[in-house]
């Protein structure tokens, strides 16, 4: 019985998944007259991704068990590294239609869902699919018998379906987003509604730096706000003010303003079809469509004012959506509010789509990745944020250096100094995103990339490592710092500790500072500096910066400038007054 994840509720769970979006190069979509094909521009090296686990013509399958419809498509592997569509199969079965009032599925969808399982297998079958993965979303997340449907569709058709995590839904929607469009160099905003649920997703130049979950989904608001049938203008103000009320609770205030919002699902397409169709233009591509937001809110208003029956027959919009489609507008329209947007611009593809790339991406068995590429890595993707590099290279020799010293006297791991270096080339990459808070931006953005060779439990203590080299001390109030263990709270707090007098040390970013000698006694790290230039101003800076070193290791922190031209200089940290209680790291 397949285990669900339980729902994250406070506002902006963010970094819980991770992508690698920062090497991408440019990236687009062709469409045929008879049929899509999704590929890399050639330019894109192939070391910025996985292995393909499915080998070039094999037939490929991704079945998604929405709370609204259940989706089938199935496809071809192309030796770019992409995929061709061979055929597609939709069915609106409502699973989540009951659960708002009773927490469970509804037991007529269930067995419509089961039947139409059965159906799009035997489709997949006679494609002779070579591997299919189908995955449950918002409504078997969320409904207290999910696990037992889930049960039932393994026991009754040999099926797994994979509950995945709204974070999970998220990334997949933006891999389809990043892959279909040219987002480098711009801030953006991806949004997935689908029935149960709305995920929203913040990325500057590719790189992701926020993901918000609601239960904003258009089944699930429709039924909440009675938005079905003919909605007066007393209840479509009271569906906006509540829509208003629970994005403001988890988006609260973005830290940018997105250049573009993205749209998929079955909602925007369903906006994209009706526009469309009111502009005589029904029956060309909507990939890529734009609508901006006074279009959304008039035609809002023109839906709320029609009966169902009525609805029904709006040129461009299909019956089985009628009853939900105010609801789902609405939504559109105040996250576009919310996030200060204008235009929005429809993804015809998203979640199976992103499921499809992840199933022609992934290697089963990725080979291990050299030192010498991961520092390459991580340099391109600081590159990328707009890092200074001459500046970070510095800083990270300094860090290692330092690392390498204090790690026998004060009981540290010396394999560590790969994360000090890499952490002081990535501390700044949130400056791409905003300079106020941007150690924060430097923790999302890493927590959110797939750096080759860092496993999750490594790029968690970097990101936060990151997030802790000014500011605030590691505390275990803080989110990101608790999700650690004890042992990894430990290690961030010694590596950050370090990290935060190898930054000072190039305070000028003029590289002046040379060799650095530590030297460990019972209550004091005396730290030695061979200047290349004038480190007066560098040494003034890390001396301000020995307070979270002291407290850590409970040794006070004293600075010796060196000069080939000068006499020598010795300098002791301002916190040196008092002495205090020595300890060793554990």
């Amino acid at each position: 019985m397949p285990t669900r994840k339980p729902r994250q509720t406070r506002r902006g769970r963010r970094g819980q998944w991770s992508r690698r979006f920062a090497f991408a190069g440019k990236l687009y979509l062709k469409e045929c007259a008879y049929e899509q094909i999704w590929s890399l521009d050639a330019t894109m090296a192939a070391s910025n991704l996985n292995s393909s686990s499915a080998t070039p013509g094999a037939r490929i399958a991704a079945i998604d068990v929405g709370s609204n419809s259940i989706r089938l498509v199935v496809a071809e592997v192309l030796p770019s590294g992409g995929y061709r569509v061979l055929d597609e199969e939709r069915e609106n079965t409502r699973l989540a239609a009951a659960l708002a009032k009773t927490g469970q599925l509804d037991p007529k969808a269930a067995d419509a869902t089961v039947t139409v399982l059965r159906n799009f297998l035997s489709i997949a079958n006679g494609y002779g699919v070579s591997q299919l993965r189908a995955i449950g979303t918002s409504a078997l997340r969320d409904a207290e018998d999910g696990p037992e449907f889930c049960d039932r569709v393994r026991k009754d058709l040999k099926l797994s379906i994979e509950v995945i995590s709204a974070n999970e839904e998220a990334r997949l929607a933006f891999l389809s987003v990043a892959r279909a469009f040219d987002i480098s160099g711009r801030k953006v905003a991806v949004a997935d509604i689908g029935g149960g649920s709305t995920e929203i997703v913040l990325a500057s130049s590719g790189l992701v730096d926020q993901v918000y979950e609601t239960r904003l989904g258009a089944v699930r608001v429709s039924e909440r706000c009675g938005t079905t049938g003919k909605v007066s203008d007393k209840r479509v103000v009271e569906l906006r003010d509540f829509l208003d009320r629970e994005l403001k609770k988890e988006i609260g205030r973005p830290p940018f303003v997105p250049d573009m919002l993205f749209g998929t699902g079955g909602t925007f397409t369903a906006l994209a079809s009706i526009i469309m169709a009111q502009q005589g233009i029904a029956g060309q591509p909507m990939w890529g469509f734009r609508v901006t937001r006074p279009q959304i809110r008039h035609l809002v208003a023109d839906l709320a004012n029609m009966s169902l029956v009525q609805r029904c027959k709006v040129p461009g919009l299909t019956p089985q959506r009628a009853d939900i489609i105010v609801a789902g507008l609405a939504i559109i329209e105040r996250i576009m509010r919310q996030l200060q947007v204008n235009v929005v611009q429809v993804h015809t593809r998203g979640v199976r789509d992103g499921l499809l790339l992840t199933m022609v991406q992934q290697s089963p068995t990725p080979p291990a990745v050299p030192a010498e590429e991961r520092r390459a890595a991580v340099e391109e993707f600081a590159k990328n944020c707009g890092e200074d590099l001459p500046h970070a290279r510095h800083v990270a020799r300094i860090a290692g250096e330092l690392w390498q010293q204090l790690a026998g006297p004060l009981n540290l791991k010396a394999d560590d100094r790969e994360l000090i270096e890499s952490a002081a080339l990535v501390a700044n990459v949130g400056y791409l995103i905003n300079f106020e808070g941007h150690h924060k931006h430097s923790y999302h953005l890493i927590v959110n990339s797939e750096l080759p060779g860092f496993e999750r439990r490594q790029l968690q203590v970097l990101a936060n490592v990151a997030r802790y080299h000014r500011g605030a001390d590691p505390k275990k109030k803080h989110e990101n710092f608790s999700d650690l263990s004890l042992e990894d709270q430990q290690r961030v707090r010694a590596l950050a500790a370090i990290l935060r007098l190898a930054l000072a040390l190039d305070r000028t970013h003029q590289q002046n500072v040379g060799d650095v000698r530590a030297r460990v006694t019972e209550d004091a790290v005396r730290i030695v500096i061979q200047s290349q230039g004038d480190t007066q101003v560098d040494v003034w800076a890390a001396e301000r910066k020995v307070e979270l070193f002291e407290k850590v290791f409970g040794r006070q922190v004293r600075f010796i400038a060196r000069n080939a031209n000068s006499p020598k200089r010795r300098r002791r940290s301002s916190h040196a007054t008092k002495r205090a209680t020595p300890k060793r790291q554990q």
